[in-house]
């Protein structure tokens, strides 16, 4: 009788696909499985914005740059959808992962400390494009959407979720508990977020604010997005694809390392 030989382990090439492309399907079920939290809540939340500042304020009468107020408004507030929850979804995950112990699931598979970083960010990633496509179908129910320039719309999109994403990565191997993601969000996020002219044209604040409002890389996240709905920008188009460029090779960096060295992730 012969003996079969004993099993080999499994051989990976450069990467694991099947890890990584498992993790990243694992993020992006998780936000799937509670649609009414992670999509419906922040439509409604961008519609009550929407109705507050478009509406009380008198948003069918104003312009901003010959632009109906309501128009230049919606393509901010899209994006702030997006922001939010890209960096949810990442921070969320690791810092339940980390409280409740089964973050070693995670970190006990093959997979390396650049695919775990693709893996959570391309989670955000989903969740904010899904997020910024079901408000923006349900913004253009009340004020009309003109895309003038799809590359700038995309590119920005993805930039901005990609940024986010990772920004909520940092913030949850950091955290150590649900207080410190709230203070990153209250302190940082949101801030950075509400002073990057979503709501009003960075041209009506004092010159040295406006030098302020373009060191703020979410500036050029509302303003390339913006662009490319009304076709009018405030600042640099090319230098905002700069620094989004920037920033999200810079924040990636960040991520691997912190993986890699096991930062708050290894007892």
């Amino acid at each position: 009788m012969t003996l079969a030989p004993p099993p080999e382990p499994r051989r990976f090439g450069a990467v694991n696909w099947i890890g990584l492309l498992t993790l990243c399907l694992k993020e992006i079920r998780r936000f799937g499985k509670v649609l009414s939290q992670t999509i419906v809540a922040p439509v409604v939340t961008t519609l009550l914005f929407l109705a507050i500042f478009s509406l009380a304020f008198g948003g069918a009468q104003r312009t901003v740059g010959g632009i109906p107020f309501s128009e230049f408004l919606v393509p901010g507030l899209v994006m702030m959808a997006i922001m939010q929850n890209a960096f949810a979804n990442t921070s969320s995950s690791i810092i339940i992962s980390k409280m409740q112990g089964n973050i070693v699931d995670v970190l006990m598979p093959p997979l390396s400390a650049g695919e775990l970083t693709l893996g959570f960010a391309v989670g955000g990633i989903a969740r904010g494009l899904v997020v910024g496509v079901a408000v923006a179908a349900a913004t253009a129910l009340f004020v009309p959407l003109h895309l003038q320039h799809w590359g700038f719309v995309l590119y920005h999109a993805l930039a901005a979720a990609t940024l986010l994403s990772l920004l909520g990565m940092i913030a949850g191997i950091w955290a150590d508990r649900f207080d410190h993601i709230a203070a990153v969000t209250n302190f940082v996020v949101t801030p950075l977020a509400f002073l990057s002219g979503t709501f009003y044209s960075i041209e009506r604040l004092p010159a040295l604010w406006q030098i302020v409002a373009r060191l703020n890389p979410f500036f050029y996240m509302i303003d390339g997005f913006r662009y490319g709905f009304i076709g009018s920008a405030e600042g640099s188009l090319a230098g905002g694809i700069a620094v989004l460029l920037g920033a999200d090779v810079a924040l990636a960096w960040a991520c691997h390392r912190m993986i890699a060295r096991g930062y708050k992730l290894k007892a």
